[in-house]
């Protein structure tokens, strides 16, 4: 499958920094704030977190994992749309599944430490995701609209191939978890937006220390490990179902 769109849909084009954004980065580095800025690409991804997840989705389709396919947090679906196009292409039989309360965050708690994201930030309407879908031309997923802890309980598949956790907060990456991980089957993919872990990348985009607070916890009497992997200007983290 050709896969051009990574960085021709949307505003995916990749961009260059200009000085003045180098000479901000290094100003943040030099005082060890966890922030840089841009120019990015596609806006709430970069074109290196589009091909990792390229490559997990492709390979659980190769590896015939069973199941159907999640995003938790899918705000405008920029990336539910790269997911779905490559289901119609290899397994137009498999569903996505999409949650997001369409509300912006909840509200944030001290384990998420001096972020400023704040309550009510990325909120949109579930007909700029559909707009998404459409501007395409492909089918839309399953919209499951409302909080995580309203929704996950009843409205998963029961078998799920790939994940793509993406709640920004630590209480919202904890319930997915929760909730998400019995139903993986085994070899699935989980993708867990934000991940950074400062002591193998220090330069990594650790803005949203909650992410891995959550995993951490989460995975302290599990036999997987989260690996953090290189995803350009932001930061995201993976995990095989065993």
């Amino acid at each position: 499958m050709e896969n051009f769109f990574l960085t021709e849909y949307f505003d995916w084009q990749p961009k260059r920094p200009t000085l003045v954004h180098r000479a901000i980065n290094k100003a943040l580095r030099g005082l060890r704030i966890p922030y840089r800025t841009g120019p990015y690409s596609g806006g709430t991804t970069s074109i290196e977190q589009r091909i990792n997840i390229y490559h997990f989705v492709m390979q659980v389709l190769v590896y015939d994992v069973p199941g159907d396919l999640v995003e938790l947090g899918c705000y405008t679906g920029y990336t539910a749309v790269l997911i779905q196009k490559v289901l119609q292409r290899y397994a137009p039989g498999r569903k996505l599944h999409v949650y997001d309360s369409f509300e912006g965050l909840p509200d944030k708690s001290d384990a998420d430490g001096s972020t400023p994201f704040r309550k009510g930030w990325l909120s949109t309407t579930e007909g700029r995701l559909v707009s998404s879908f459409q501007k395409y031309g492909l089918p839309l997923p399953v919209i499951h609209k409302g909080w995580f802890e309203n929704t996950l309980p009843t409205e998963l598949p029961d078998a799920i191939a790939f994940a793509h956790l993406d709640g920004d907060f630590y209480s919202s990456i904890a319930v997915s978890l929760q909730y998400v991980y019995p139903k993986l089957s085994k070899g699935a993919v989980c993708v867990i937006d934000d991940y950074c872990d400062p002591a193998i990348y220090p330069g990594g985009w650790n803005a949203l220390p909650g992410v891995k607070k959550a995993c951490d916890e989460f995975f302290s009497d599990k036999p997987e490990k989260v690996h953090y992997i290189y995803s350009g200007p932001y930061s995201h983290g993976f995990f095989h179902k065993a």
